[in-house]
């Protein structure tokens, strides 16, 4: 009973996820990510080791259409999966097992994956295309927002949402924003709430990962005449 939208900057290589489910802790099982690598998304009756094995798979060079068939071949229950890969030369594909529950599906894009199950209808699917392409030129991690916005507004999975998450990576080994929600009777907007609060830190706690004598976070923000808002 998961929604998610996968991305790929362009411009900049950056890679992320944005998912939202009725099960508990959904960043736990859902979105792999590795700079430089690529992403994935693992999805129906989650097997989170297919994650860890498609990002070796990545590492050693392999792109993401195969990277699908080694998954799918290697897996004693593929039908019952929902699979995404976007690799790091952008090249993505996607598949919808069988057996995932209706409706079930993925559509792929200009650098993205919108994919499903258990949704309310196809048009989950149009909107989180559209929520993540309406704005090329914002930051990745705000489109993977949009979308995921966009996939609850039309309506989501039947039953609605408990977990949601975010992950993003750059050129580092490091997530630049790893965001989760693992419990809430509204986990998307409980996700953006947290989202904007951390927003404006993405860029100190990058900094501050290589250089200690960055000064705290209140600091930092109030330098720039920023602060985080809690509520």
């Amino acid at each position: 009973m998961t929604f998610t939208i996968m991305g790929r900057c362009p411009k900049t290589g950056r890679l992320g996820i944005a998912t939202a489910t009725r099960s508990l802790a959904v960043g736990v099982r859902v979105p792999h990510v590795a700079p430089r690598s690529g992403a994935v998304a693992i999805m129906a009756i989650a097997d989170e080791r297919l994650g860890h094995r498609a990002l070796e798979l990545l590492a050693q060079g392999n792109k993401a259409p195969a990277v699908i068939d080694a998954l799918v071949a290697g897996d004693a229950n593929p039908e019952y999966r929902q699979l995404g890969v976007i690799d790091d030369d952008g090249f993505r594909a996607a598949r919808t097992g069988k057996r995932n529950r209706d409706f079930a599906g993925h559509r792929i894009g200009a650098d993205h994956i919108a994919l499903g199950n258990v949704l309310v209808g196809p048009h989950v699917l149009d909107a989180i295309e559209q929520g993540f392409t309406a704005d090329p030129a914002a930051p990745l991690e705000d489109r993977l927002m949009a979308a995921l916005e966009a996939g609850r507004d039309a309506g989501g999975q039947h039953g609605g949402q408990r977990s949601a998450a975010i992950l993003v990576y750059g050129a580092k080994t490091f997530a630049e924003v790893d965001l989760r929600v693992d419990l809430h009777p509204e986990p998307v907007g409980e996700l953006r709430r947290i989202f904007d609060a951390y927003k404006p830190a993405i860029p100190y706690y990058n900094q501050r990962q290589v250089d200690p004598a960055v000064p705290p976070l209140d600091d930092w923000l109030a330098e720039r005449g920023q602060k985080i808002e809690a509520g």
